[in-house]
């Protein structure tokens, strides 16, 4: 095999170098997040530590605008926890529709059901940062457990949801843990492409945690200690942004040592997929729209691998419309990249209960969403 040609050229050699950098630079991220965290045990040595330990009383937060349905379908089975001490606050924000009237009859049934209703806004502030810290400031317990009226614990034989979160407190110098919120499963490609969405999501912020490198969290499935929060001035700094309740309080406040991960089956909620495509582009916006005020090493962080993902094709294809690298070169490139990819995103399905079609499409979702979150970034956030 000669390769004289390849090294004679400086426009080959680069593209070469290039391609052989992003190639590996990916395998390794596969490796880290998605094969890691499928293989995730918690921290090391700890496990009996964490099986043994005392239960806190916790205080589960949720708030609630014009939820009436979610709430007649969901809410029972956070009141029905196995848990030997906790409390679910609701805070009623505004509703127009029978929340109240739900919240009331639920309310006579569950002594540790707790109701905030909040009629007006006070502040004029838009989002749930107002409607939660009043729920934080009504809590009887120090360790929250946040939630939304959709969410409902994906373990319900045992009602375990409570116990395994708190099991991320396993030391004492744990200030917040970090959980995971599936997406049910039903027919179609609508539901595989949320499905993958949401595992890209996850699996980012999840395997930054487990590595050390914490940035972010999922409001929906995400604890913290009520002395920290206060202690950390709450949402002060960013009350005038309606969102990020969850994403800029995790990333002004997350550190390696104080921020933990739990992914015990009992510990997943899940919700039901977008109904449609615009409501699903109107989620993903809200979802992201606050990463702008995250620091540069973050950003950075999140850009390396769909950069990699285009200079890896980019420069594959450029490489064989110059006819100078073996075509058999490339296809063996493309075969170990995709190989590895499929292997790593299988045992993030696996362990996080999606569907296998999820991790054997998952090359030719993964530039999907290249393109499709491209347009996400440079998209308006609607107004309404």
């Amino acid at each position: 095999m000669d390769f004289s040609q390849i090294i004679s050229c400086p426009y080959t050699l680069a593209l070469s170098a290039v391609m052989a950098l992003s190639m590996v630079y990916l395998l390794i991220y596969y490796g880290i997040f998605y094969f890691r965290v499928g293989h995730y045990k918690g921290p090391k040595g700890k496990k009996k530590d964490a099986d043994n330990a005392v239960l806190p009383p916790v205080s589960i937060i949720l708030t609630a605008q014009n939820d009436a349905e979610w709430l007649k379908a969901n809410l029972i089975y956070l009141l029905e926890q196995d848990y030997p001490t906790f409390e679910v606050v609701v805070v009623d924000y505004m509703s127009k529709d029978e929340t109240k009237f739900v919240l009331k009859l639920l309310a006579e049934n569950y002594p540790h059901l707790k109701v905030v209703p909040v009629g007006e806004n006070a502040n004029g502030y838009q989002g749930k940062k107002y409607p939660m810290s009043m729920g934080i400031a009504s809590a009887k317990y120090d360790h929250l457990l946040l939630a939304d009226p959709e969410c409902m614990p994906d373990d319900l034989v045992t009602f375990s949801w409570i116990r395994e979160m708190m099991k991320g407190y396993v030391h004492k110098n744990i200030d917040i843990v970090l959980g995971y919120c599936g997406i049910h499963h039903k027919k179609g490609l609508f539901n595989v492409l949320q499905q993958y969405d949401n595992l890209e999501y996850s699996v980012s912020y999840l395997g930054a945690a487990i590595h050390h490198s914490p940035y972010t969290g999922n409001g929906r499935n995400l604890s913290y200690k009520r002395p920290f929060f206060l202690k950390s001035h709450g949402f002060i700094y960013h009350y005038n942004i309606p969102d990020g309740a969850d994403d800029m309080f995790v990333n002004q406040n997350c550190r390696r040592h104080n921020t933990s991960v739990v992914l015990t089956p009992g510990s997943f909620t899940m919700v039901n997929p977008q109904p449609t495509m615009r409501q699903w582009h109107n989620y993903r916006k809200h979802r992201v729209v606050t990463y702008r005020y995250h620091s540069f090493g973050n950003k950075f962080s999140r850009l390396l691998p769909p950069l990699s993902v285009v200079a890896f094709y980019l420069t594959g294809i450029l490489l064989l419309l110059q006819g100078v690298m073996p075509w058999y070169i490339l296809l063996a490139a493309l075969v170990v990249k995709l190989a590895w990819q499929i292997i790593s995103v299988a045992q993030s399905t696996r362990r996080l209960i999606i569907k296998p079609v999820v991790y054997w499409i998952s090359p030719l979702l993964e530039i999907y969403f290249l393109i499709a979150n491209t347009i996400l970034a440079i998209s308006p956030l609607s107004k309404k």
